[in-house]
């Protein structure tokens, strides 16, 4: 059986609407007293109209969901300039038109929207300094930026659809997500900080990477690291030097005098005497200075790298806390741990930030308070002072800075290269709650 289509269906309801009406009409004309030619025509205009308003009532109905569809299907292609003429909130078939020409204005927003973030994001990937690709689930190459091509030195058509093993990018694919690589591109080499990440475009899978060069970085660090190095040398080099060639040039003048002169008296001999005693120990003083700095210097060059061995935590705190007899050091008492670290180290670290806690508070005539305790599986040890605090915490790590009459400088520094080779972290700020400074030593366990 023909399935009806929701067309005829409604030009038989439209028939059938109008039948009753049309019968009633044609049997008054052929009951009623009309001559023969008069039923005939009357018969003719009343099935005419019968089917007109009939076809008049299905093209009214059919036309509307046709034009409903049309701009649904503009929709579809992502067409929304399109709009129902004539729509209004009178009528049923008013208020859907009205809805969907809001519902394309919606989605025409919503379009313009995605294309600036689109056109913005893709101005950012070209612009950036960055190496962006992404691939797919077959590691393919989808899409690459300005920077990722500059580094591969091939055309886009000549990257797109390749592999990462064609590429040279294999190792980026594998391993950590997040790490430093060393790599070699036609583009450029050294050391690359790698981002790897996916997301899913078309329901499959991809792989987002990003290669940032480090080379650079480390080069400017470098170069900035040496500066202040060369500057400190020099300042250095030049205290001392300055005056050794200052008390030189003078023993040098007396002695010539004196050698000149046909007859030396014994108060003046005395006294150039003293004047080369004077200068001799001052030339002294100053080269045992410098002979200090330059083995501070390669102290800290020259940190050994650690050799881990189990630690007590409450044996190694109470050996450094003893050392130190000048103020009074408060011990807490802390859990009981063992971690594995380089004991010898460890005490140098820990001596050394008592003594410079135990130094803080000998100007306020205060104390030192040490402690420790588990958080988050690491060992986390404080040392707390009384004293004036910090006035410059910019420069607490700077080799060679001190603010304490004959200090080296080197103490602190050396402190953080201890307990960063131990893969932990050294802080140092000012108390909040009270005066004075507080060191605090995370190491893990």
């Amino acid at each position: 059986m023909m399935r009806l289509t929701h067309e005829r269906h409604i030009h038989l309801l439209a028939l059938a609407a109008g039948l009753p009406g049309s019968l009633v009409a044609l049997i008054l004309v052929w009951t009623g007293n009309f001559s023969s030619g008069a039923a005939w025509t009357l018969t003719f205009f009343i099935v005419i109209f019968w089917l007109g308003f009939a076809l008049s009532l299905k093209h009214r109905v059919v036309f509307s969901l046709q034009t409903l569809s049309n701009l649904l299907a503009a929709l579809r292609e992502e067409d929304f300039s399109m709009r129902a003429r004539g729509a209004g909130t009178e009528d049923a078939m008013g208020e859907v038109m009205v809805e969907v020409n809001a519902l394309s204005e919606t989605l025409r927003q919503q379009r313009l929207g995605a294309l600036e973030a689109s056109a913005l994001l893709r101005t950012v990937m070209e612009e950036i300094d960055l190496a962006i690709f992404t691939f797919d689930q077959d590691k393919k190459l989808r899409l690459v930026n300005r920077s990722g091509v500059r580094l591969l030195d091939r055309s886009v058509e000549r990257l797109l659809g390749f592999t990462a093993d064609e590429l040279g990018l294999g190792a980026c694919l594998e391993g950590e997500p997040a790490r430093t690589m060393e790599l070699a591109f036609p583009g450029g080499s050294g050391r690359w900080g790698l981002r790897r990440g996916s997301f899913r475009q078309g329901g499959l899978p991809h792989h987002l990477i990003v290669l940032s060069d480090l080379s650079r970085t480390l080069r400017d660090e470098e170069r900035k690291a040496w500066q202040r190095l060369i500057r400190v040398l020099g300042h250095e080099l030049n205290n001392s030097l300055a005056p050794i060639q200052s008390v030189a040039q003078s023993l040098e003048s007396g002695l010539l005098a004196a050698t000149k002169s046909s007859k030396v008296q014994g108060d003046s001999l005395g006294a150039i005497l003293d004047d080369l005693r004077q200068g001799l120990s001052i030339i002294r003083s100053r080269t045992e200075a410098l002979g200090r700095f330059m083995t501070a210097y390669a102290q800290l060059a020259r940190l050994p790298q650690p050799k881990l061995l189990p630690v007590r935590v409450s044996e190694w705190v109470g050996r450094s806390v003893k050392l130190e007899t000048r103020v009074k050091v408060s011990l807490g008492k802390g859990p009981d741990a063992v971690i594995s670290a380089d004991p010898d180290q460890l005490e140098q670290l820990l001596i050394n930030l008592i003594r410079n806690a135990a130094d803080a508070a000998l100007e306020t005539n205060g104390g030192v308070q040490v402690g420790w305790k588990r958080s988050r599986g690491q060992l986390e040890l404080w040392v707390v002072d009384d004293g004036p605090g910090l006035p410059n915490t910019a420069n607490l790590f700077v080799p060679f800075f001190t603010t304490k009459p004959g200090g080296s400088g080197i103490g602190l520094v050396l402190s953080r290269q201890i307990a960063e080779a131990h893969g932990g972290e050294l802080i140092l700020k000012n108390r909040v709650d009270a005066r004075g400074c507080e060191a605090r030593l995370r190491l893990p366990i």
